[in-house]
């Protein structure tokens, strides 16, 4: 297997709510779920750092 980073996403179908594994550039894509066939949209990456998003909690 590559080095390739692999988010896990859960099927938002109440009925099913499987654990879906994609690579990472699947960001911003549709996705299906081999469980029950609904088509999930990946999050795009957050354009603000994590960082930043403490220091403004603060």
């Amino acid at each position: 297997m590559s080095n390739e980073k692999m988010l896990r996403i859960m099927c938002p179908n109440l009925a099913c709510q499987r654990i879906l594994t994609v690579p990472d550039h699947a960001r911003g894509k549709l996705v299906r779920c081999r469980s029950c066939s609904m088509t999930v949209r990946i999050p795009a990456k957050s354009a603000v750092p994590d960082d930043a998003k403490k220091d403004s909690a603060a």
